[in-house]
């Protein structure tokens, strides 16, 4: 088990989870108009959600991993270059983090949870994304792979659970340091640029 591929999954993870986008904006949201339990609720159903695409991605590609390991370095290779087209649409976003929160309905716990959920599920870029990023972090040669996949997923999981929970919690203190420093958003965008880029040049090697 190579324990340094993890810690690069983590690691990578982290930068991702922590990197402005559309989960994350809209849990501060939640936070900010609601209250710190409302963007946690946001944050549950969104992490639940990570389990199915966890699910499909371990037997999908585990089984083609089975049948043809040239199909399994293809879609490696394709996951890289989707990486790669993610650092280029990074690239031409607007850097600046919105968080207003002026026209946001009420809702309870419990749909907040539900929408959270069914973000993620529903959200055909998510597993795109899985896809690409999960099979160049496999680490061991005699693991079985559906279980690496689960463990990877579980790692993510808890990875973004722990920082989109403190986001939820500091929600009040992001937006006012967001307010006074207008450069925040850049460096959080190049910072995302470069994960992105390093994670596709960590599986095309």
């Amino acid at each position: 088990m190579n324990y340094d591929i993890l810690i690069s999954f983590a690691l990578a993870t982290s930068v991702l989870a922590i990197s402005p986008g559309p989960d994350n904006i809209y849990v501060l949201v939640q936070s900010i108009s609601n209250g710190k339990s409302y963007g946690l609720a946001t944050v549950c159903g969104l992490i639940t959600g990570c389990i199915v695409h966890t699910t499909l991605l371990a037997f999908g590609v585990s089984a083609i991993i089975s049948a043809n390991e040239n199909l399994y370095f293809g879609i490696k290779l394709l996951g890289a270059f989707y990486l790669l087209f993610l650092a280029y649409k990074v690239y031409k976003s607007d850097a600046n983090i919105s968080l207003n929160s002026d026209v946001l309905p009420k809702k309870s716990l419990k749909q907040l949870f539900v929408q959270g959920f069914f973000m993620n599920v529903l959200n055909p870029k998510v597993a795109i994304f899985f896809l690409a990023f999960f099979p160049g972090f496999l680490f061991s040669n005699t693991m079985n792979t559906v279980i690496q996949f689960y463990i990877l997923g579980g790692i993510f999981m808890f990875v973004s659970f722990i920082i989109f929970s403190t986001l939820a919690l500091l929600a009040g203190n992001i937006k006012t340091y967001t307010l006074k420093h207008k450069n925040s958003g850049l460096v959080l965008k190049w910072l995302q640029i470069v994960v992105f880029i390093g994670i596709a040049i960590f599986i095309l090697l």
